[in-house]
């Protein structure tokens, strides 16, 4: 055994980068919420003053879709920690609620992007009828 095993220092250092790469993927996560916002306002700002016509639902479906992947991105880190940094019985508790709620809030904006349910997209395409 080596000096680092024995003294618990290589399993501390790992679990510090892991640490490091899921606040590294929160980051982006966050990131992609924020400069996706952004750039929703800009595009809704140009095609306001473009054309005059009010593309207030494009602006709501760009926030959204920037938000949804902003959320799968920090579940993936929610789901990194809880697995290798944190495996305990109570932190897998917490990571079921938080994916639950983040979700059931993924799942609210992807029905108000669509205006439709989720399992519908199939039988409204394939007849030819707008939701």
């Amino acid at each position: 055994m080596s000096f680092l095993t024995t003294t618990g220092l290589a399993s501390s250092s790992y679990k510090d980068a892991v640490e490091e790469v899921v606040r590294v993927v929160e980051a982006v996560g966050s990131l992609i919420m924020i400069l996706g916002g952004l750039y929703a306002v800009l595009l809704y700002a140009r095609r306001c003053m473009d054309s005059g016509s009010d593309g207030y639902q494009e602006l709501r479906r760009n926030l959204g879709r920037a938000i949804l992947l902003g959320l799968e991105v920090l579940i993936i880190a929610d789901i990194v920690r809880t697995i290798i940094v944190d495996p305990t019985l109570e932190s897998v508790g917490v990571l079921g609620i938080i994916v639950v709620i983040r979700i059931m809030l993924s799942f609210s904006l992807e029905v108000e992007i669509d205006g439709s349910w989720p399992w519908t997209h199939g039988r409204t395409e394939g007849s030819g009828k707008k939701p």
